[in-house]
C-alpha cells in the first residue's frame, strides 16, 4: 500500500487541510483535519474516514485503523 497516495486521496476526498498517516504493516494510524468534520460527532467523523477506507479494510490490506478526525479549530 502506498501511504503517500492514500494520504493524497483521503485529503482530496475530504477536502482536508491536513492528513498525516503512518502505516505499520497492515495497521494505519494518523490524524485528519478537515472543515467537513465541524459540527459532526466523533462517530460521524470516523464513519466518513472508514467509508473511504472500507475496500482496504474488507480486503485485509488494512487490519487495524486508528484515526483522529478533527475540525480545524480543534487541532492542538
Amino acid at each position: 500500500m502506498d501511504i503517500e497516495a492514500l494520504q493524497s486521496q483521503l485529503s482530496e476526498a475530504l477536502d482536508a487541510e491536513s492528513v498525516v498517516l503512518q502505516l505499520d504493516g497492515n495497521r494505519l494510524t494518523g490524524t485528519v483535519v478537515a472543515a467537513c468534520f465541524a459540527e459532526l460527532s466523533r462517530v460521524k467523523r470516523q464513519q466518513m474516514v472508514y467509508a473511504f477506507l472500507k475496500e482496504d479494510i474488507a480486503s485485509g490490506a488494512l487490519h487495524a485503523v486508528s484515526i483522529r478526525a478533527l475540525a480545524p479549530d480543534e487541532r492542538g
